[in-house]
């Protein structure tokens, strides 16, 4: 199994705590800089999942620009 490193960007907006994963250009929020982490570390993981479910898990690293070989 291979590893990729992902980086992880907090921001406040308003009340909310914005986090997001440039490399697969997605985001999620919290109340709080926990919650936010929490959050985007669930909606990666559901990305991940749903991709192998279609079959389409390559083509979305790919498309982040990671090389599976």
């Amino acid at each position: 199994m291979k590893k990729i490193k992902l980086t992880e960007e907090i921001w406040k907006e308003g009340n909310m705590f914005v986090s997001y994963c440039p490399e697969l250009d997605v985001a999620s929020c919290g109340e709080s800089i926990g919650q936010a982490k929490k959050n985007l570390i669930e909606t990666i993981e559901i990305n991940i999942e749903e991709t192998k479910k279609m079959g389409t898990f390559q083509e979305y690293l790919t498309a982040a620009g990671f090389s599976m070989t």
